[in-house]
C-alpha cells in the first residue's frame, strides 16, 4: 500500500503549553497499530501509515475514498482527561498534522471523543443556499475602512439561526488552514492549492470587511456550514502542504478592479456556472501548468487581481526585514530574546546564551528548531511567516504566564 505520515502535537488547553510524555496510540478498527510518546515539545515523531494511492485524490471519482482514516488516542497524562480523535485523514505522500488539546479532569466541558467529518469533496454536505445573485441584490454597508487581517475570528459551528451551536475563537491562519484542509485535497498541484486558498481567504475577508453577520445582530464572524459559508472542521486534521502555503500567502486576497472589498469568492466542487470556481476544474488547470492567478482569472474574470492586506495583531514587535546568519541589529536581539522566552514552554529550542544582536550559528539552530516544531520551512532564516509565528507563540506564552500569576 501507499504510505502517508502523521505528526501529533499535544497541548494542555493552549499552544503555549505542550505536553511531554503523553501516550499517543494509533488505532484502526479499534486495534492498536502503533504507540509512542510525545517529546519535550509535545510532539510525536513522524509516523508512517498505510493509505490509498495518490491517484484517487487526483481525479473526481466516487468509488474509493481518496484517503485512509485512523483514530488517535492520547492518554496517561496526570490530571488531564484522555481524548480520542476519530477519523484522522492520511493521504499518500503527505504529512498530516493533528493538534490535540487536552483538558483538566476538573473541567467537565472538554470533549473526550471527537469525530472528524469527511472532506467536502468526499462527504455529503448541503449546497450553499446563498447565491451570487442573492449577494448582489442585498445591499450591505461596508463598515470597515480598510481590509485587515485579524488575529482571530469567531466561528459559529452551525447555521446562523441555531442559537445552541457553540462559537469558537480561532486564530485567522488556523481557520484558513482548517477550511482548506476540509475543502480540497493536499495532493493537488501547488498553484491549484494557492488559487483555492486565495479564494478561501478572500471569502473570509469579505465576511469580515462587510461585517456580514455582526451587522445583522449576530455575535460571530462566520459560520462553519457549507449552506452559508465554508466548511470549518473543529479539531480537523491539517495537511502540511496546505499549511505551508497558507503561512506564505495568508495576507493576500483577491478583488475586482478598483473595488475595495475582497471578492466573496464562491466555489463548488465541479461547476460551469459563471462566477464560481470549480475545485476539480482548478485541479485540472494546475496540472496543465496554470498559475494561481491564471486559475482565478479563468473562473472569476480577467479583472481579478491579488492584493495584500494589513494585519492588526497586537504583537510586541512588527516585522521589518528578513534576518539570517551574519546579520547584526536590534531586530536580531529581539528575535533572540523572543526565542529564549518561548523556550520556557518549548525546551527543545536551543538556548541562545547572552543575546548580543548578532545572528550566530546557535541562533540559526534555534530558528530551525522553531520552524520544525511549527511546520515551517526549515531554512534557519527569519522571513515574515516565521516572524509572524514567533510573535503569535510569544504572545500565547506570555498570556499563559500572566494567567498563572493573576
Amino acid at each position: 500500500m501507499a504510505k502517508g505520515y502523521l505528526k501529533v502535537n499535544v497541548y494542555n488547553d493552549t499552544v503555549a503549553n505542550p505536553i511531554k510524555d503523553a501516550t499517543v496510540t494509533i488505532l484502526k478498527n479499534n486495534q492498536q497499530i502503533f504507540q509512542t510518546t510525545t517529546n519535550e515539545n509535545g510532539q510525536t515523531q513522524l509516523i508512517s501509515l498505510d493509505t490509498v494511492d495518490k491517484s484517487f485524490s487526483e481525479e473526481e471519482q466516487y468509488g474509493t475514498r481518496p484517503y485512509e482514516t485512523y483514530d488517535v488516542l492520547v492518554s496517561s497524562v496526570v490530571g488531564l482527561n484522555d481524548i480520542k480523535i476519530e477519523g484522522v485523514q492520511i493521504f499518500d505522500g503527505v504529512t498530516s498534522i493533528q493538534d490535540i488539546y487536552m483538558t483538566s479532569i476538573d473541567n467537565n466541558t472538554g470533549e473526550q471523543n471527537i469525530e472528524i467529518t469527511p472532506n467536502t469533496l468526499w462527504g455529503d454536505y448541503p449546497p450553499n443556499i446563498w447565491t451570487i445573485e442573492d449577494e448582489a441584490s442585498t445591499p450591505t454597508p461596508y463598515i470597515l475602512k480598510q481590509v485587515l487581517i485579524p488575529s482571530t475570528i469567531i466561528v459559529h459551528d452551525g447555521i446562523p439561526s441555531n442559537n445552541n451551536a457553540p462559537n469558537y475563537t480561532v486564530p485567522f491562519t488556523d481557520y484558513i488552514k482548517n477550511v482548506a484542509s476540509s475543502e480540497i485535497y493536499s495532493t493537488w498541484p501547488v498553484e491549484t492549492i494557492k488559487a483555492n486558498v486565495l479564494a478561501i481567504i478572500s471569502f473570509t475577508l469579505n465576511r469580515i470587511y462587510t461585517e456580514w453577520y455582526r451587522s445583522r445582530g449576530y455575535d460571530f464572524t462566520i459560520t462553519s456550514t457549507t449552506s452559508y459559508d465554508q466548511k470549518y472542521t473543529r479539531n480537523g486534521t491539517i495537511f502540511e502542504p496546505i499549511a505551508q502555503i497558507v503561512d506564505e500567502i495568508f495576507t493576500n486576497y483577491i478583488r475586482y478592479g478598483v473595488r475595495t472589498e475582497p471578492l466573496l469568492a464562491h466555489y463548488k466542487s465541479n461547476t460551469t456556472e459563471e462566477g464560481y470556481l470549480s475545485q476539480w476544474g482548478s485541479e485540472e488547470l494546475g496540472n496543465q501548468g496554470y498559475s494561481a492567478l491564471e486559475i482565478l482569472r479563468y473562473y472569476y474574470g480577467d479583472d481579478v487581481n491579488i492584493f495584500t492586506a494589513k494585519t492588526t495583531q497586537s504583537y510586541p514587535y512588527s516585522f521589518t526585514s528578513s534576518l539570517k546568519e551574519g546579520d547584526c541589529s536590534i531586530d536580531v536581539y529581539r528575535l533572540q530574546n523572543s526565542l529564549n522566552y518561548i523556550r520556557g514552554s518549548y525546551p527543545g529550542i536551543p538556548m541562545i546564551k547572552n543575546p548580543t544582536g548578532y545572528f550566530d550559528s546557535t541562533t540559526t539552530r534555534a530558528v530551525k528548531t522553531f520552524q520544525q516544531v511549527f511546520s515551517l520551512s526549515q531554512t534557519g532564516e527569519v522571513n515574515y511567516q516565521t516572524w509572524y509565528k514567533i510573535s503569535y507563540v510569544l504572545t500565547a506564552v506570555k498570556d499563559l504566564i500572566s494567567s498563572v500569576y493573576e
